[in-house]
């Protein structure tokens, strides 16, 4: 490992020591790395624009910075064990390749402010992508909920309830990842402070160009106080981590959805072929994996985002505790936007088995309409529930899933299901 950037002649380094207080740190910096290096050269831009560096040594450090960023995305370069941290690396490369001027590039920050400006920039991107991904599944969502509905049975305590629709279950879902979309843009609104310049949470006495970082890095607004800058670390990964989960809790009953209809017993559902495995054993399995492990995929973003707030049980300033929030955040985020990315394609290519799904509509699922019909007519509401309970059995005489659905004209039902004012919130989304 290369000199830490904290070496005094005083301090004795044991290497055992060293090794755990490195951990996997700089193993998970290659995820932030080039966004580390981005806010490396705005900084850089600040400090000459209050004279801490000339003009020169700017453009010799811009220049160096591009190199190891072309260098680690080629390979060139490697972070690896031979760093204490991505941000270690950083200033020994400035330094190897332009000595004095690379010592300077570390003025008027501290790593605490630089992990959490190159996380921040990352986190906008996850919640990009997290938008895309939600977007996407809506889209395919809307365009199958418009396509001819067909006759499902409606559930609730996993009995056999009212007679819904494809159309309904798409609708139902399509507005559901909507929200999800709009809330990974409020959340990336929420977040888009830059904390670059706080230092180690309390400022320093130099006057920083802490606009001209605010406006380069493109974030919306600065993160005035350094306190609270530190203040808000695990807060803002935990508000992201919220952000996918919210998806994945809606995906988590999709993929229950299809979990059961998708077995003989249902049989209302099949997948393409790519998403299902064989068993090791029995020959004439086919198993529904890659549902299952969506179905699964919400536990593991639930579980980054609890053990970042297990450690968030801090006084305030900078605590050592947060360096282990990397690897959750990390793993949280990449799990839970892998789940998602695999839905569009999934949802476009599923298909229904109209046969069994209208086999399955069972004549006391119109009880409910014959009591609506009756309380509509002027019978008391509770009069004709008890008259319908009675007569479930015979209740679909004369009645099919469509006349059903047909009737259901209250605002977002069967026959009303108002996907323009759906797909208009989702354009909003691009306003």
């Amino acid at each position: 490992m290369t000199q830490p950037l904290w070496q005094k002649s005083d301090i004795k380094i044991d290497a055992k020591i060293m090794q755990f207080l490195a951990g996997d740190d700089v193993l998970l910096d290659r995820e932030f790395f080039l966004h580390d290096i981005t806010a490396s050269q705005a900084h850089v831009e600040g400090l000459a624009n209050i004279g801490v560096v000339s003009a020169d040594e700017a453009i010799a450090l811009k220049r160096e910075l591009d190199a190891l960023a072309e260098d680690f995305r080629s390979g060139a370069f490697v972070l690896d064990e031979r760093y204490e941290d991505g941000h270690s690396a950083i200033e020994a490369r400035l330094t190897e390749r332009l000595g004095d001027a690379g010592r300077r590039v570390h003025t008027g920050r501290s790593r605490n402010d630089q992990i959490l400006v190159a996380t921040r920039l990352w986190l906008k991107e996850q919640l990009a992508t997290l938008q895309a991904h939600c977007r996407a599944i809506a889209e395919v969502c809307l365009a199958r909920a418009a396509q001819p509905a067909l006759p499902l049975p409606g559930y609730t305590h996993l009995q056999r309830a009212v007679v819904s629709s494809t159309a309904m279950w798409f609708a139902g879902f399509a507005e559901g990842f909507i929200d999800n979309a709009l809330r990974a843009r409020q959340t990336s609104a929420w977040i888009d402070a830059n904390p670059l310049g706080t230092a180690a949470g309390y400022g320093v006495n130099l006057r920083l160009d802490r606009e001209h970082t605010t406006r380069a890095l493109g974030f919306d607004r600065m993160q005035i106080s350094p306190i609270y800058a530190q203040l808000s670390r695990g807060k803002f990964e935990m508000a992201v981590l919220e952000a996918i989960a919210s998806a994945l809790l809606d995906l988590r009953r999709l993929a229950w959805d299809l979990s059961l209809f998708t077995t003989a017993e249902f049989d209302f559902v099949q997948l393409p072929s790519e998403y299902t495995t064989g068993s090791s054993i029995m020959p004439n399995k086919r198993n529904p994996d890659v549902v299952e492990l969506l179905r699964a995929s919400y536990a593991s973003v639930a579980a980054a985002r609890t053990e970042i707030e297990q450690l968030l049980s801090l006084p305030s300033g900078y605590q050592r505790d947060l360096q282990f929030s990397k690897g959750s955040l990390f793993h949280g985020c990449r799990h839970g936007l892998g789940a998602l990315a695999l839905v569009p394609d999934l949802l476009t290519r599923m298909q229904w088995n109209e046969a069994a799904m209208r086999a399955a509509i069972e004549p006391a699922m119109y009880a409910t309409d014959v009591a609506i019909e009756q309380a509509a007519a002027g019978v008391p509401f509770r009069d004709a529930y008890r008259a319908a309970a009675e007569t479930a059995a015979s209740a679909g005489d004369g009645r099919t899933p469509e006349g059903s659905l047909a009737a259901r004209v209250s605002p977002g039902a069967g026959h009303d299901l108002r996907l323009d004012e759906l797909r208009r919130r989702l354009d909003h989304l691009d306003v």
